[in-house]
């Protein structure tokens, strides 16, 4: 098995770990992140009523930035996706971070998030 085929069932586990333990509710509804090579996605879902009450990307027509892979991109998402939470009602949620470790791109996205006004 190549070094590429085991780094992508590490992270499977990994996330499957993560969501048996983050559920998101009506209340805390579950705020994940997927990280591409080239883009970055954010969206809050409240798993119970299976919904998606906000998202953000690099991919969205509103993004305005030069580059879409790097930590500068991943602040401008996060801070999008506060303001798309606030004005759907949601203050408060579980970060789930789909197995990626919380460094670089993600931990810009949380911190701009938080500084945007959700609580996790």
């Amino acid at each position: 098995m190549n070094s590429q085929k085991k780094k992508q069932i590490r992270r499977s586990r990994r996330r499957t770990g993560i969501r048996k333990r983050v559920i998101g509710t009506p209340e805390q509804p579950r705020l994940c992140v997927y990280r591409s090579l080239n883009h970055i996605y954010a969206q809050v879902v409240d798993d119970l009523a299976g919904t998606t009450l906000a998202s953000a990307s690099t991919r969205d027509k509103g993004y305005k930035g030069e580059t879409s892979g790097n930590v500068a991109a991943a602040e401008a998402v996060g801070a999008s996706l506060a303001e798309k939470a606030k004005a759907a009602g949601v203050t408060k949620v579980a970060f789930d971070r789909g197995g990626f470790r919380f460094h670089g791109r993600v931990k810009a996205l949380a911190d701009a998030a938080r500084k945007g006004g959700l609580e996790f």
